[in-house]
């Protein structure tokens, strides 16, 4: 076992038998608590089996997403800005709530989030100063794409 799945498999655990991909769930667990680099990895796990499916490019911006705000823990502004876009372009594609993910709260938070780092022209780390960014956990219950 790779340091890679261990922590996969630790951030997925207490999310399986339900409906949803426990990987899916864990991923927004985990960008929840800040751990964006872990969310990122469970996410990708999940994407390298359905890239070129249905859901690929939604997959896909979620981890851009969590991505993001990787570059803005290491400080990279502007290419964390980058990232957001790259994630809301691909998220677009996709309904309002898909995969029981809201994904107009998701293009709310990249907009804010972009707004606050060109608001400062690029020399503000909105991480050191803003509540950290939240996603809201996907419904087990109901499901609509």
């Amino acid at each position: 076992m790779t340091h890679k799945s261990a922590v996969i498999a630790a951030g997925v655990t207490r999310f399986a038998g339900g409906r949803l991909d426990p990987r899916f769930l864990g991923y927004f667990d985990s960008f929840n608590r800040q751990r964006f680099h872990e969310a990122h990895d469970i996410l990708e796990d999940l994407w390298l089996v359905d890239r070129r499916g249905p859901n690929g490019n939604f997959l896909k911006g979620l981890i851009q997403l969590a991505g993001a705000f990787v570059l803005l823990q290491k400080g990279r502004l502007r290419a964390a800005d980058a990232v957001f876009q790259l994630a809301d372009s691909k998220l677009r594609n996709y309904p309002r709530h898909h995969e029981s993910a809201d994904l107009a709260a998701v293009e709310a938070l990249i907009a804010s989030w972009r707004q606050a780092l060109e608001q400062t022209a690029f020399t503000v780390n909105p991480l050191t100063s803003a509540a950290p960014p939240f996603l809201a956990l996907p419904s087990e219950r109901t499901q609509t794409s």
